[in-house]
């Protein structure tokens, strides 16, 4: 729940990609109708999946195989190694499948296996598939080229993205809506906001209907660049086009406004996300935990602890309930700045009040501590941890006690090591660390300059104290006086 609160993921509007669950033994699973698999079959996928041997070796192999091929057989092997088999093998199957079947493989397999390779994030493996996909004179499906598009931005290929869009037609794929979408999306979901609405200006005759998907996708792209002026008008030609404002909307641009305010204005970013609040409620649009949880996070960054204490006032006082990421953000920025006793002030009233966190909110408030040095804060706070019955305490044990005997107290750390151990928690860390002798303990050190005052000369002379310190503009004019006073 917490990524949308520093880095966030963006949401899909029209995404229509079909994900097939698996069972966990994909070797053994087969599609469609049958239950189990032919021998045959299970022998194939081993030696696809293996890694044994180079590709010449794997095709020798596959040519010995006695098992008729079928394009049901391809799309078994290719969906149960779909994990597990290297790629470059994955591709030699298939293209020896291609090989061998020709034109009885259906162009919904074939598309198919090009999805698997976005998926796997194989460039070049999907390059060859492509190209054979338009050789061919094969269909690609819309679905195919969503997914390709967001595989070829995600790697900074976006202009050849933007090439299959434009070639669309050669591959028997329309420019309609759907592919529309799926490139604006694709491209603003990395920030490439200007080049997004340069496919939009010239299809402007394919929006109708998806008006709404295309201006969120745009009002997210530059939000990704922080760019508060687009952003803003992105927002009013929605207005003008009858485009109705959501949640989402107003949600991305107090994002964008106060990821830049937290570079360029820190003071401002109280006062302009209210602002942006009261116009959200003027639209009937209230805000949410996750909309004061933005501004939170960004006060946070900045280590602005008396407006976050005042947020989280105001969301209590309001019709806005706090949720336990907004306790987080506010304990987070007050043990940060050395307020350990008001940060556990607020972890209390969060539990008074009936909240039960995720397990990351102790996991992260616990590493916070110890990056400070307040090892016996985070003890406290892993007690209160153990009396919700969260469980998981594995990755917390495994910090505490090196952290414990690296700062000498390895009694404490034994103790914790045999409650993980009476408890059943495996722990990751060694045991080695509750040993002296291995362990090293950390001693800070400070380097104090004693003052010799007997060599001091100020301390020999304490007049010239009030000599030297007769400065500036008041110095000049009291010594000019006493020069005409000698004139005299």
């Amino acid at each position: 729940m917490m990524p949308f609160l520093f880095r966030p993921g963006r949401l899909r509007f029209f995404k229509q990609i079909i994900n097939t669950q698996k069972p966990k033994n994909h070797l053994l699973y087969s599609l469609y109708s049958s239950t189990t698999s032919p021998p045959e079959l299970e022998e194939l996928c081993k030696v696809v999946s293996s890694s044994i041997g180079g590709l010449d070796d794997l095709e020798s192999s596959l040519n010995g195989f006695k098992l008729s091929l079928t394009s049901l057989v391809v799309t078994q092997v290719i969906n149960s190694c779909e994990n597990e088999a290297p790629t470059r093998r994955l591709l030699r199957f298939f293209l020896w499948s291609v090989k061998n079947l020709g034109s009885s493989l259906e162009d919904k397999d074939f598309n198919y296996v090009v999805r698997v390779f976005a998926k796997r994030k194989d460039h070049t493996a999907m390059e060859i598939l492509i190209s054979d996909l338009r050789n061919g004179g094969r269909v690609m499906e819309g679905q195919t080229f969503s997914v390709a598009a967001q595989m070829l931005v995600k790697i900074g290929r976006e202009d050849e993205a933007l090439g299959i869009f434009k070639n669309l037609e050669k591959f028997k794929c329309p420019q309609d809506s759907f592919s529309l979408t799926a490139i604006v999306d694709a491209l603003c979901a990395k920030g490439h906001a200007k080049k997004a609405e340069g496919v939009v200006y010239h299809h402007k005759d394919n929006i109708a209907g998806v008006e709404p998907c295309i201006y969120r996708s745009l009002l997210y792209g530059w939000s990704v660049q922080e760019n508060v002026k687009e952003a803003r008008r992105v927002i009013k030609e929605m207005k003008s086009a009858g485009v109705e404002l959501d949640l989402y909307c107003y949600n991305t641009f107090l994002r964008c406004l106060c990821g830049k305010n937290v570079k360029r204005n820190p003071s401002g970013l109280v006062p302009e996300a209210l602002n942006v609040m009261m116009e959200m409620r003027s639209y009937r649009i209230a805000p949410t935990s996750i909309s004061y949880n933005i501004l939170l996070s960004c006060l946070g960054r900045t280590r602005r602890v008396k407006e976050s204490c005042r947020i989280l006032d105001m969301m209590k006082k309001s019709s806005c309930d706090p949720d336990w990421i907004s306790y987080y953000l506010v304990a987070r920025v007050l043990y940060l700045t050395g307020r350990f006793g008001k940060g556990n002030m607020i972890v209390d009233e969060m539990i008074e009040r009936g909240l039960t966190p995720d397990r990351k909110f102790y996991y992260d408030l616990i590493g916070v501590l110890c990056g400070v040095e307040r090892v016996n804060f985070a003890l406290e706070l892993f007690e209160r941890m153990k009396k919700s019955s969260l469980g998981g305490y594995g990755p917390v044990y495994d910090v505490l006690i090196p952290k414990l005997c690296r700062g000498g107290d390895f009694v404490k750390g034994r103790e914790l090591w045999d409650e993980a151990g009476t408890t059943g928690v495996s722990l990751s860390c060694s045991s080695d660390v509750l040993d002296p002798s291995i362990t090293e303990v950390f001693k800070p050190t400070r380097k104090v300059e004693e003052v010799n005052l007997k060599s001091c000369t100020i301390a020999k002379n304490p007049v010239n104290i009030k000599q030297e310190s007769l400065k500036g503009k008041k110095g000049k004019k009291k010594r000019k006086i006493k020069k005409k006073s000698a004139r005299k």
